[in-house]
């Protein structure tokens, strides 16, 4: 089965073509302003947001001075951020297709892990983790935020953190204390918490 054959058959350009998009927050996520206001995210990165849709993040990282990468199966939601990178005066690569597919020329310093975890089928994490190895560089950092919920099904997809621990082994990634792991409630999806939490690849 190839990996375009097992993704979920929701309609994620109808979704945003119709503007039916509730896991939108409509402003930076607070992690990402959390993260910013830390030093985080340093001028002269490159970061890469799969499944980037209308993600504010992604202009404010190129007004930060990264190298910004995005990337969505909607040519709606990318066409959405070619609008605001021009409005802007910015510059960055923005992708149409199957990021799971694609490979940066150089590896990234930066993946801003948001919506696409949870959007994916659970049969395609570990693909996505494989990728995660690919695109990093030794010592590169996952910004991730896991979707915390009870309902079984998705998208989204809840993301345990026990699961995560198994998705992300410590062979490959460094993982913070449990302290450094922060919930931020999502405001759209009844308070569903995301965990934010940085790893690190070997």
């Amino acid at each position: 089965m190839t990996l375009e054959e097992d993704r979920t058959p929701f309609d994620w350009e109808t979704r945003f073509r119709d503007d039916d998009t509730p896991w939108e927050r409509g402003a930076l996520h607070p992690a990402f302003l959390h993260w910013r206001e830390a030093k985080a995210f340093r001028p002269g990165e490159r970061v890469l947001i799969p499944g980037c849709g209308r993600s504010q993040e992604l202009l404010a990282f190129a007004n930060a001075g990264l190298t910004v990468t995005g990337a969505d199966l909607s040519e709606t939601a990318i066409a959405w951020q070619s609008e605001q990178f021009a409005a802007a005066g910015q510059r960055g690569d923005l992708v149409t297709g199957d990021v799971l597919a694609w490979q940066p020329g150089t590896p990234l310093d930066l993946v801003y892990e948001q919506t696409f975890l949870c959007a994916i089928h659970p049969r395609l994490r570990e693909a996505y983790e494989s990728a995660l190895t690919r695109w990093l560089r030794p010592g590169g950092r996952l910004h991730a935020l896991f979707m915390q919920k009870d309902e079984r099904g998705g998208p989204p997809y809840g993301c345990p953190i026990n699961v995560m621990h198994d998705l992300f082994p410590e062979t490959r990634w460094i993982w913070p204390a449990d302290d450094e792991i922060q919930p931020w409630p999502h405001p759209r999806l009844n308070g569903k918490p995301e965990l934010g939490a940085v790893l690190i690849r070997r």
